[in-house]
Parts: C-alpha cells; structure tokens; sequence
C-alpha cells in the first residue's frame, strides 16, 4: 500500500486531527492516528471516546487499507520532510517508510482493528450557520462556562434554537453569557455541546464569511461539518438552568461608556489585586460618570469614567476579573450597562439589540 500527497496538505491534516488524540488510554491505538487510504483519498481519524476528528486529502494511491501510526512519529517526520511532495508505503508488516527525494524514514505502525468507530449521527436533523458567525458566538460565551464537574451539563454551551432564534448560553452561577444569532433553521434544537469540542471547532474555523458549517445532531452526539474537517463530539447530559428566567425585564439606570475606558480602568484595578488581596470595585453611577474605587493591602486607586447615565444613581460592588472577562468578550466600541439596584445583576449589552447579553453578580459592598 502506498500514497504520495503534498506535504502541506498531509501536514495540515495530521494538525487538525490530533487535537483530539487520547493522550492516555486503555485502548493504546487511540493514542495515534487511524490512517485509512482509498481509491485517490487519504482519510485521517483521531478520537478520544468523547471528541473525534476527521478529514482527508487527496493522494496518488496505490492499494486500499488502514493503520494506525504514532502521532509524534508522523506529525515529525512529515513536517521536516525537505521537499513538497512526500511518498508512505506501508509493507505486509505495518512497517511504514516515509520519502523524499533525499531523505527516507520509517517507523512500526499498528492494527487498526481495535480501533472504534465514530459515532454516526443522521445527517436529515441538522441545520447550517455561518463560519464566521459560529466562530463569534463560541468566542463571545465560552468565558462563562463552569469549571466545577459536579454539574458536568454547565461545563458546556447550550445550543436553544427556536422561532429561527439561535442563542448560545454559557453559565457558572456567577455570571451568564447569552450570544444571539437570527437564523432560517425552522426546527426546534435544545442540547449542550461540552466547550472543549467548541474551542477545536472555532480553532479549526479560519476567518471566512462565506462559508458554512454544517451542524448534525441526535440525542447523543453532534457533528460539526467545517469544510472537508468533521468534529464529532458527545452531547452532555442534564438540565440546563433557564436562562431567560435570569434576563431583567427592564431597568432603572441605564450606562452608555467605552468599553475600551472602562476596561483599561479595571485593568488599573487589577494591579492591586491577587490571592492574598482581594477586595471586590466598588462602583458608583450617576451626574454623568462613573466613579469606581477599590483598596487592599497593596494600595488604593480612584478613578473617574465619563458616561452617557440616565435613570437613578446606583453604588454596586463586582468582581474586576469577571467584569473584565465580560467586556473583553464583548462587540463594539461602546457598550450599555444596565442597572437594577445595589443586589441585582449587572447586564452589560450593545449598544443597538440585544445581540449578545452578559449577566453578572453583584457583592455586597461594606459600609
């Protein structure tokens, strides 16, 4: 069996699908990659049990059959490969050799017997979204997942999509993220994608307005469809806290500010804060500005933000990372933030719509 393939191309491939390679299991074939090689196409599989990735290339072959073949080996010697094209053979041994027109190496692969199968998911539920569009909703959320496993369904993002309203939602208990995306998918989808699987699909997603992802689901498992790159990945299980319940209905003190101001002042902020000093900002709105303080044991600071205030005077406190995780996940030059009283959430929106809308909690400020 042999195949001669572009370097780029293969090199390309063999990154894309080692994302998802086991890094230690029971199974010693998950920890490679699963090369399949077919009448002109060379198929790459990597898979983890709960991820896997697929894609494949085109290649002068010569035999049909599959291997499994070391991750680092192959990436490696592929990449340092001097010329542009490269031939694999792989012998009745599973020995594979690989060449250029200098250099030629080679190195044991195994049986990919053992190696599973990814899930299948029916291609007839699924809808489509931009690439670029996709990319920004999992970018502008994945801040606000949790990290705490004992609630595995909130260390992903729900996907609710209804009424051809895409929303993606990401919540910790300290703060909720919600992107917005009006789509022509007419169907109803409610599940949660674990965040490990979205952050590989917007790395594997290049800036292109274009194009389309694919999106095919079951009650299991979820396939995203980037191109001739397929990410596989398990659904997580649970229920998702309501989020629409969490959303103000209205508001007493509405802000308009920088969003680059306010952040460069909360980064002032932070210089002043660590493990060992912690102390929440303490925020005060009204006459057109915003005052925000804060003091611990390595100093104080007082800083003044013109703003654009209308509604009642309000003094709140908030913690400075969550507010600045927020606001460097947020869209646009300005930015609304909405008040409800001193114990009530913080909202921090766009400045037009409601395009995305960030939640935050409030602390009790002492007197």
């Amino acid at each position: 069996m042999k195949f001669i393939c572009n370097k780029t191309e293969i090199s390309e491939a063999i990154g894309n699908v080692s994302r998802a390679v086991s890094q230690k299991s029971t199974i010693p074939a998950l920890e490679g990659i699963k090369v399949r090689v077919s009448d002109g196409s060379v198929e790459l599989t990597a898979y983890n049990l709960e991820m896997g990735i697929r894609t494949s290339i085109k290649a002068n072959t010569d035999g049909e059959g599959e291997f499994v073949v070391s991750t680092r080996l192959f990436s490696e010697f592929t990449r340092r490969m001097s010329e542009d094209e490269i031939a694999f053979t792989i012998d009745d041994n599973l020995v594979i050799s690989i060449s250029s027109s200098t250099t030629e190496c080679s190195f044991p692969a195994m049986s990919a017997s053992e190696y599973p199968e990814l899930p299948k998911v029916d291609s007839a539920r699924s809808f489509s979204v931009k690439q670029s569009v996709l990319k920004s909703m999992i970018n502008m959320t994945n801040y606000a997942t949790s990290l705490i496993e004992s609630k595995p369904v909130l260390t992903g993002e729900l996907f609710d999509i209804e009424d051809g309203s895409f929303n993606m939602v990401a919540i910790d208990g300290f703060r909720l993220a919600i992107r917005n995306e009006m789509t022509d998918c007419n169907e109803k989808y409610h599940f949660v994608v674990p965040k490990k699987a979205l952050l590989e699909v917007s790395t594997l997603i290049k800036d292109d307005d274009d194009k389309f992802c694919t999106v095919c689901t079951n009650d299991r498992h979820i396939i995203f469809e980037i191109g001739n790159v397929f990410v596989i990945s398990r659904l997580l299980e649970g229920v998702f806290h309501n989020y629409k319940l969490s959303i103000p209905s209205g508001c007493k003190t509405e802000v308009i500010i920088s969003k680059r101001d306010f952040t460069t002042c909360l980064e002032r902020c932070s210089l002043l804060i660590d493990d060992k000093n912690k102390s929440p900002i303490r925020c005060e709105v009204g006459n057109g500005v915003m005052k925000i303080s804060c003091k611990t044991g390595i100093g104080k600071i007082n800083d003044v933000i013109s703003a654009d205030i209308s509604g009642e005077t309000v003094t709140i406190g908030f913690n400075n990372k969550l507010i600045l995780e927020a606001l460097r996940a947020a869209e646009g030059d300005k930015i609304r933030l909405r008040f409800n009283g001193a114990m009530k959430v913080i909202e921090i929106l766009p400045l037009e719509g409601e395009s995305f809308i960030f939640l935050i909690m409030p602390i009790q400020l002492k007197n």
